[in-house]
């Protein structure tokens, strides 16, 4: 049975598990800390489409984590390289912001609002009737739907937020098709990840908050999940799913290596 000696690499959400609203979960810091000390690849993973990898680096170092762009894989970047493998060089009509139009460009997509390819949507706060409009007519046209996360609401300091599912939801219902979803829980997002920093999922962990997407995912792509109570996830909410984490932590903090005891420290110390 694989235990957590096993593992070599690390995958771990950031919203519940490594941050608060910009605050630091306790044990977060120094967890990545001890992580680039030892040289263990891991990537930080959010389902957001929002934000480029440097811009989400700046949003975490001003909470007080360091995690460099490179170790940051969102659902924008995984939707762009899922892109570029099926139809290299194509195009799409994009509703999202600049984390989802920037990866799709770098993965040498054409952005476009004649006969497109793709109707590619992601998160944004400022979602168009008139862009939504354009997007229903191209795929009942023929041009393939596709969705970064399936999140139906997101948070904001006064309440929930609309989010990327319900307005795929409403592009369902006008066009009776279904969006493919590229972010979690699709374990497609993980194996990309697992890819990005030559991992294998024998050998991989995954930290999350939620058993909806983050352990059901984790589980379906093979890796050692881990279920962190610091999120929306509490002891009630876990016994509703029919399948359960190999790991349930308090807190990222129980992941740190423990300190040795006095007796244990070689003589001198």
């Amino acid at each position: 049975m694989r235990t957590r000696s096993d593992i070599e690499c690390w995958l771990t959400d950031m919203d519940g598990v490594l941050v608060h609203e910009n605050t630091p979960v306790p044990g977060a810091s120094e967890l990545l800390q001890t992580w680039r000390d030892q040289g263990v690849p891991f990537l930080v993973l959010t389902n957001n489409s929002i934000f480029t990898p440097r811009d989400l680096s700046a949003r975490l170092r001003a909470s007080g984590l360091v995690v460099p762009e490179q170790s940051i894989w969102t659902s924008a970047l995984a939707t762009a390289d899922f892109l570029r493998g099926q139809m290299p060089g194509g195009t799409a009509f994009v509703i999202g912001e600049a984390g989802l139009t920037t990866a799709l460009h770098e993965a040498g997509f054409i952005m476009t609002e004649t006969d497109p390819d793709y109707v590619v949507v992601g998160e944004t706060r400022n979602y168009s009737f008139e862009a939504i409009t354009k997007a229903i007519r191209f795929i009942r046209g023929g041009a393939r739907f596709i969705a970064t996360n399936p999140d139906a609401t997101g948070p904001s300091t006064k309440g929930v937020l609309p989010a990327t599912g319900a307005i795929t939801a409403l592009i369902t219902k006008a066009t009776g098709m279904e969006p493919y979803v590229v972010g979690k829980p699709n374990p497609m997002m993980f194996r990309s990840a697992l890819n990005r920093i030559g991992a294998h999922s024998e050998t991989t962990g995954m930290i999350g908050d939620r058993m909806d997407t983050d352990i059901v995912a984790g589980i379906e792509a093979g890796l050692h999940t881990v279920l962190v109570l610091t999120g929306i996830s509490d002891p009630a909410e876990i016994e509703r799913y029919p399948f359960r984490p190999d790991e349930i932590l308090a807190s990222v903090a129980d992941l740190l290596p423990a300190e040795p005891l006095e007796s244990e420290m070689p003589e001198g110390i």
